[in-house]
């Protein structure tokens, strides 16, 4: 039992943040796993984990819940890119139309004004 991470069952969220950090840069799964002497079984999970909930942090979050996943957030900022013209609200419908979820104006345009695409109101 001299290695650890035969006894550890979880990696803690600092070193899962490190791990996607560095998928993040580009790197191999294998590499990064080979790196941190994990398999790469589980850091292509972390990451396709990651890449869908757009968290690395298991378990209970705070707060409110999301409206809008990292897949709708690109969907949104797509949309607006491709028409300058449309408003927050025709790219809301079109959204919910395209996930079968119901997405708010609001939410699209605290989404555009973080993707630094959205004037006025």
């Amino acid at each position: 039992m001299s290695n650890n991470q035969s006894v550890r069952r979880h990696l803690d969220a600092f070193t899962r943040g490190r791990i996607i950090g560095k998928l993040e840069e580009g790197r191999s799964v294998t590499s990064v796993a080979a790196e941190f002497g994990i398999a790469h079984s589980i850091v292509s999970r972390l990451w396709r984990q990651f890449q869908t909930t757009g968290t690395a942090i298991r378990g209970l979050s705070s707060g409110r819940p999301r409206g809008s996943t990292p897949a709708d957030d690109r969907y949104i900022v797509l949309q607006a890119r491709r028409n300058r013209r449309q408003t927050a609200e025709e790219i809301a419908r079109h959204t919910t139309q395209a996930t079968g979820r119901p997405i708010s104006r609001f939410t699209v345009a605290r989404r555009l004004h973080g993707g630094g695409l959205f004037g006025g109101h």
